[in-house]
């Protein structure tokens, strides 16, 4: 999509600011002006808040605004717009290529050089930009022949470039309390000029159930309450109660994006939960991926490495249940496979837990990766080839199984690791017992006493 450059309004505007027509949606309508209009993010509004600077002092800096959705980073861009007079042109990350950017970064330049008027480009969900596509911003930001206000829901530091990070101010927007989300509806039901005018009365209960299904959107609690205020009129009364509210809105959004930021929270949360062994939490955030469409597929290789990295051999079964659930996503598929999905996570959820396999993982490769990495002992080598024998390969190996117990007293490892002690189990679940075992066979291995 090619971008929107419109010349500026009076007091800057473009594009956003001609989209408040009577026939625009209310929460275009409503879209604040200025910062003190703008709902909650207090730490940005604050007096001598790097926002207000920029915006006071008419400095030429570019943005990054990392935040969930609806809590005000394309109106902080139309602010930004709006109260420096500066054109305002918009590149969706949806559908831009490199072209369109490079076209909209030469027109600011002409535009600066011929008139000096400067340009906000704002980038909505700017991590949906392939590494070339945010590498060709980069000339207008450094040269500041743009003002970039680059919008994500994702977390920048995975996301966005290291060059562009570095050359941009990070602003993190926080969601919505409910108490902001129910002034902002307070604000539309009140204004004449832009709001519903004081044409309806909504009951406290209505007001509390979209508040509830916003979850802390301003733009989702706005088209919500478009949507009752719709609903209301249809049945030819101007009171909005309850029942017209959950008419009007069937069924309540989750509060997770599945490509976004939240992802990565859910997921760890998820983790975590059942690391702590709270199986009602883990629960909880397994069915908040579900419902808001996460990959089965993800879930259960979520679910197998957590069973031998956080339960192990505490409890065998753990790796057979995580990957039963992951075969069994693969046979059935969803919405059935769900319930293999909650038999595993409760399974692993109450399991006894030991991570003394991926301390043992670790242990051994931070040695190698330390150089630790001699020669095999000679005893271990291949000796089936031709003069292998000569070469004292094999030759004093002492086959396990000719021994009690099935155990040689013999050195495994390379010398510059001979007493190195990677795995330690846990007195915890079945792994008290390997431990006991483990403990007496190291000794034969090793000819302790």
């Amino acid at each position: 999509m090619p971008a929107r450059d419109l010349p500026p309004a009076a007091g800057g505007g473009g594009s956003l600011s001609s989209a408040g027509h009577a026939s625009a949606p209310l929460a275009v309508r409503m879209r604040p002006r200025t910062l003190d209009e703008l709902a909650g993010q207090a730490q940005l509004r604050a007096p001598g808040s790097p926002l207000h600077q920029l915006i006071e002092g008419d400095q030429s800096m570019s943005l990054l605004l990392w935040g969930p959705p609806g809590t005000g980073k394309t109106t902080i861009a139309s602010i930004l717009s709006r109260q420096t007079g500066r054109r305002f042109v918009e590149v969706s990350a949806v559908s831009a290529g490199v072209k369109d950017v490079r076209a909209a970064i030469d027109t600011a330049r002409n535009a600066l050089v011929r008139t000096g008027a400067e340009t906000v480009l704002f980038v909505d969900e700017v991590h949906r930009f392939s590494k070339a596509q945010q590498d060709a911003l980069l000339p207008g930001v450094e040269n500041r022949w743009v003002t970039l206000v680059a919008a994500t829901t994702e977390n920048p530091f995975f996301s966005v470039i290291s060059p562009l990070l570095s050359r941009s101010l990070l602003l993190r927007l926080e969601s919505l309390t409910d108490d902001d989300v129910r002034s902002v509806m307070h604000s539309a039901l009140a204004d004449a000029e832009r709001g519903l005018g004081g044409a309806f009365e909504i009951d406290d209960e209505a007001l509390d159930h979209l508040v509830r299904l916003a979850g802390g959107d301003a733009r989702r609690s706005l088209t919500y309450l478009e949507a009752a205020a719709g609903a209301a009129t249809a049945r030819g009364s101007a009171q909005i109660d309850l029942e017209t509210a959950e008419t009007a809105v069937d069924r309540a959004a989750v509060r997770y994006d599945r490509q976004g930021d939240q992802h990565y929270d859910i997921t760890s949360a998820f983790i975590k939960s059942i690391r702590g062994s709270d199986a009602d939490a883990a629960m909880h955030y397994l069915a908040r991926m579900i419902e808001a469409g996460e990959d089965p597929r993800f879930i259960a290789r979520r679910l197998v490495i957590l069973a031998s990295e956080d339960i192990g051999l505490a409890d065998p079964t753990a790796l057979q249940t995580a990957v039963a659930a992951a075969q069994a996503v693969q046979l059935i598929g969803m919405p059935e496979a769900a319930f293999n999905l909650a038999h595993a996570v409760i399974a692993l959820a109450v399991a006894p837990k030991s991570n003394a396999v991926t301390l043992a993982l670790a242990a051994s490769r931070a040695d190698v990766r330390a150089g630790k990495v001699g020669t095999v002992p000679p005893h271990l080598r291949d000796a089936h080839y031709a003069g292998s024998k000569d070469l004292g390969h094999g030759t004093s190996y002492t086959y396990s199984h000719d021994e009690p117990y099935g155990i040689a007293e013999q050195q495994y490892a390379p010398d510059v690791i001979a007493e190195a002690a990677y795995y330690r189990p846990k007195e915890i679940g079945a792994e008290s017992a390997i431990k006991e075992r483990w403990e007496r066979v190291r000794r034969i291995i090793r000819g302790s006493p």
